[in-house]
């Protein structure tokens, strides 16, 4: 029986064995139960200059071909979000470029893809309300002509110059008034970005999910859901509740979406969230496999699957949770999906091996490893590159 060699945090070794895969199969259909998206990340060119502050130099076909194999799970993708290292090394010019090359390959594999709509390709730091208005409207534009589905990313620009919660219903009355189809509203909380404070005009949830809700019911037909990522279930389950009809709650909860997903069908709730999760990226298959359990019928076989894997989940995200995206990327070295474990902006080395051996071992332990062998023949290589015997 083959072996993961592990390393905790005061340099101990221990060995675990290596589970067999899941050996999930892909649908043979569409997914019924919840609408799914995977918010995926980008790879870099090996030999690039992957560096803190360089530009991004995407290798387009690791990067797109990681797309293809979301859509080949039945999933949709989220592309150009947070996940994809918006704001934290992926440059405006690398953004747009993304956002067309992935809605092109949306429409090659008849997948559904979302892109985010933010205002960070404008340098300033500071900026008019009515400049971000118009950032954002250059961006929506730009995605609607690619036939991407827009998702309104919170926008520092307007956390910083906003100074009331009505600040924040002109800003995107005024930007949804110019869609012309339904967008993803995304509420971003601090742990994945602490520049966010007083989001929609308060630092609690409920005040601010008040905001949010009057934003919905001004602009009536052109909010198709809400994207949560507080990291909070309660918050989620509150707002989703008072959600007007035709609007989905997408859960960002990596800490809690396997109830929040599960919703009435596991006991959770006389309702459920949809998913728009950097951690499907993590794990596609088995995400998959969970919600074709539902479309079956079989909300036990759902919580078998995707249970084991909030652990997982929680590890990735854990704090400072803006460098969950280090996690998404090793766990796509590991499971085959890039030749190499590097990530633009050097993020690469913002968390700790002792940090990346707890997701190795969570994986294993969770069936999220695709390739068990091959993800132990590159584990153990990187430790013996760092000194550590494998």
């Amino acid at each position: 029986m083959s072996t993961l060699r592990l390393l905790d945090a005061a340099g101990a070794v221990t060995d675990a064995a290596l589970n067999e895969g899941g050996g999930y199969a892909r649908p043979t259909a569409p997914l019924q139960s919840r609408v799914a998206y995977a918010a995926a990340h980008v790879v870099p060119k090996v030999h690039a200059d992957n560096t803190p502050g360089q530009p991004a130099d995407i290798d387009w076909d690791s990067t797109l071909a990681f797309r293809r194999n979301v859509y080949s799970w039945g999933l949709g993708v989220a592309d150009a979000m947070d996940t994809a290292q918006r704001n934290m090394g992926l440059d405006a010019a690398a953004t747009r470029e993304l956002i067309a090359r992935s809605a092109e390959v949306a429409r090659e594999e008849g997948g559904s893809v979302v892109v985010g709509v933010n205002t960070d390709h404008v340098l300033e730091s500071r900026i008019s309300l009515d400049a971000v208005i118009d950032a954002y409207k250059e961006q929506l534009h730009f995605t609607e002509e690619q036939g991407a589905g827009p998702v309104l990313m919170a926008s520092r620009h307007l956390a910083r110059v906003a100074t009331s919660a009505d600040d924040y219903r002109r800003v995107y009355r005024s930007v949804l008034e110019s869609a012309t189809v339904p967008v993803v509203l995304h509420w971003l909380g601090t742990a994945f970005d602490p520049e966010l404070q007083g989001y929609f005009g308060a630092d609690d949830w409920q005040t601010a999910s008040a905001v949010l809700r009057d934003i919905i019911d001004e602009n009536p037909g052109k909010v198709a859901g809400v994207k949560m990522s507080l990291l909070n279930a309660e918050s989620e389950i509150a707002v989703r509740a008072q959600l007007p009809d035709g609007v989905r709650m997408f859960t960002g909860d990596d800490f809690n979406y396997v109830g929040l997903i599960g919703g009435d069908s596991v006991g959770q709730g006389d309702a459920h969230s949809d998913a728009l999760l950097g951690a499907f990226a993590a794990i596609t298959p088995v995400a998959s496999a969970a919600i074709q359990a539902l479309d079956a019928g079989d909300p036990a076989r759902y919580l078998e699957i995707l249970g084991p894997t909030e652990e997982l989940s929680r590890q990735v995200f854990a704090a400072p949770t803006f460098y969950y995206k280090t996690g998404v990327a090793f766990l796509a070295w590991l499971n085959g999906h890039q030749p190499a474990f590097q990530m633009v902006g050097g993020l690469h080395s913002a968390r700790s091996l002792p940090h990346l051996s707890r997701i190795v071992e969570l994986a294993n332990a969770s069936l999220a490893l695709e390739d068990p062998e091959l993800a132990r023949e590159r584990w153990h290589g990187m430790l013996r590159l760092n000194g550590v015997d494998a």
